[in-house]
């Protein structure tokens, strides 16, 4: 049962730690003290910005050791969770098998650092599709309908409505989209300002 967010704002304190460590561009930490959290501590990503949730009665210095153990915890969660070339190709087969009747066969599927405008790209003569690197990170669900969405190139090359049939079986199509849209109006947006005297 979800919880009201107004009776949580009341038993909740929260703090910004910035600079989190890590060093720049590293997101912001924002530290959640709870009355009625007695022992655990948990992090979480919101955004462009970490979420650590701790007791109310922690000290200062308590909060910082755990801000840097919980950081250094999600890092190495995520770093496990980044899909090789070989896992991305193999990702790449079971989705056509699931989604495009195993109709797309990549030649080759690897993440690539040279598009910083585009979340995918696929060269149908080639049998090749190539993922930003800037996924990385991103719920599975929207890596698979980049890759869907890339396979679907390999049978069909425009965006024509020929295009969009396909990819309506892949049932996260529009979550998916939105994330991405959200990321990109996120990076439009203009950056907070810092702490005072910056």
């Amino acid at each position: 049962m979800p919880v009201d967010p107004l009776h949580r704002a009341k038993k909740t304190q929260r703090s910004m730690t910035s600079p989190p460590p890590g060093g720049p561009g590293a997101s912001a930490v924002e530290v959640r003290r709870s009355s009625r959290r007695r022992r655990t501590v948990s992090a979480y990503r919101e955004g462009d910005r970490t979420v650590v949730l701790i007791p109310a009665r922690m000290s200062e210095a308590e909060e910082q050791r755990w801000v840097t153990v919980m950081l250094d915890k999600l890092a190495a969660q995520e770093s496990k969770r980044v899909l090789g070339d070989a896992e991305l190709a193999e990702r790449a087969g079971r989705l056509s098998q699931q989604y495009l009747d195993g109709k797309a066969r990549p030649a080759s599927v690897r993440w690539v650092t040279n598009q910083n405008t585009r979340w995918g790209s696929c060269t149908p003569a080639e049998g090749s599709i190539r993922l930003s690197h800037r996924l990385q990170g991103m719920p599975e669900y929207v890596v698979d309908y980049v890759l869907v969405h890339e396979l679907a190139h390999l049978l069909v090359p425009g965006h024509g409505p020929r295009f969009w049939r396909l990819l309506e079986a892949y049932p996260r199509t529009e979550r998916a989209r939105g994330y991405l849209e959200g990321v990109v109006a996120a990076d439009r947006l203009p950056h907070p300002p810092g702490p005072r005297g910056e």
